[in-house]
C-alpha cells in the first residue's frame, strides 16, 4: 500500500455501504458521510458517531438494521477514514462536537436519536449539552470518564509526545501491514473478535499513517473532566451499554458515568468486547429499538 491517507478510489472501492456515501463540505472539513433509510421530511433521524481510530465501516451491519426505522447518518470523524484533517482546526471534544453539528446543519438534519461508540458517545453527549437537546442517546462501550489518578495526567502528555513525533504514526502503519498484526492488536486492545470483512477495513485504515495521525491527534486533545462535571445537566434519556469482555473500557467507568446522569439506564452484554456492535449488530439493534420504544411509551403516557 502507498499513500498517507486512505484513498476513496482505491481503498474505498469495496467500502461497506459505499452506495450510501457522499462527500460534504462543512465547517472547514471535506466529510465522508453515509446516509441510509427513509428520505422524507418526517422520517426520524439517527446519528451514528464512531470511536477513535475507526470510521463509518464500524457501522456496516448495524446501520442497515437501524435504517428500517430511521434516516441514519454516519460520518468519518476529522482525520479518520476518508475525512481529511484540517490542521488549522483543533480537535478538542467541544470543537469536534460543534463541527458535527455544523455538518448536520448542512445536511438539514436534526437528530431524534444519537448513537455513539466509545469516544463517539462523549461527542454525542457534548452535542446534547451544548445544544440543549433532549433526544435519546445510546452509548456503546462509552469512553466518558477520565483516567483515574496519575494516568489522568500522564495519558494526555503521552499522546501529545506521540503526536509531535511524525515517525510514530509511520511506524504504527508499517507494523499494521504485517500479516495478522491488526487482528492481534484488535483482539488484545478491544477483546472483540470481528469477521474478516471488518478486519479488512481496519487493516486498510491502520496501514495509513494519516489515519493513525488522526487518532493520535484526537487523543492528544481529549479532556473528559469538563464533560464529567456537566453530566448531571443532561435532561434526555440515556442508555449506556457495557460489554463484559471489553478490554478497553472498564465496567466501573461506564457504571460511574451512568450514576451521574439523571435519566440513565445501564445494561450489559455478555460474551462480546469493545466492538460489540460489530460482533452482534442484530442484538445491539434490538437493544436500541427497545430503548427508543420504551422512551416513546413513557413520554406518551
Amino acid at each position: 500500500m502507498s499513500g498517507r491517507y486512505p484513498d476513496w478510489n482505491t481503498d474505498g472501492r469495496n467500502w461497506p455501504n459505499r452506495a450510501a456515501s457522499q462527500f460534504v463540505e462543512a465547517d472547514g472539513y471535506h466529510w465522508h458521510v453515509q446516509s441510509m433509510g427513509p428520505d422524507h421530511p418526517t422520517a426520524p433521524v439517527c446519528v451514528l458517531i464512531h470511536g477513535t481510530g475507526a470510521a463509518t465501516h464500524s457501522w456496516r451491519d448495524l446501520m442497515p438494521r437501524l435504517a428500517q426505522d430511521f434516516r441514519v447518518i454516519a460520518m468519518d470523524l476529522p482525520g479518520h477514514g476518508f475525512t481529511r484533517p484540517n490542521f488549522k482546526r483543533r480537535v478538542t471534544l467541544p470543537l469536534m462536537a460543534g463541527s458535527i453539528v455544523a455538518l448536520l446543519d448542512e445536511l438539514d438534519a436534526r437528530p431524534d436519536l444519537i448513537v455513539g461508540h466509545s469516544a463517539g458517545a462523549a461527542i454525542g453527549m457534548q452535542m446534547m449539552l451544548d445544544r440543549g437537546w433532549k433526544v435519546p442517546l445510546v452509548g456503546l462501550n462509552p469512553a466518558l470518564m477520565p483516567f483515574p489518578g496519575l494516568a489522568a495526567k500522564l495519558f494526555p502528555q503521552l499522546a501529545k509526545m506521540l503526536f509531535t513525533n511524525p515517525l510514530v504514526s509511520q511506524i504504527f502503519a508499517r507494523m499494521a501491514r504485517y500479516p495478522g498484526a491488526v487482528e492481534r492488536f484488535l483482539g488484545k486492545a478491544t477483546g472483540s473478535t470481528i469477521d474478516r470483512a471488518g478486519l479488512k477495513q481496519y487493516e486498510i485504515l491502520m496501514s495509513r499513517s494519516g489515519h493513525c495521525d488522526g487518532a493520535i491527534r484526537m487523543m492528544a486533545s481529549w479532556r473528559l473532566e469538563p464533560l464529567q462535571a456537566r453530566m448531571q445537566e443532561l435532561t434526555g434519556p440515556v442508555l449506556l451499554v457495557h460489554a463484559a469482555g471489553d478490554t478497553a473500557i472498564p465496567r466501573s467507568a461506564v457504571k460511574g458515568a451512568a450514576d451521574l446522569i439523571p435519566r440513565c439506564t445501564f445494561e450489559e452484554l455478555k460474551g462480546v468486547g469493545h466492538l460489540a456492535h460489530e460482533e452482534r449488530p442484530e442484538q445491539v439493534a434490538q437493544m436500541i429499538g427497545a430503548f427508543v420504544a420504551d422512551m416513546t411509551e413513557r413520554e406518551a403516557g
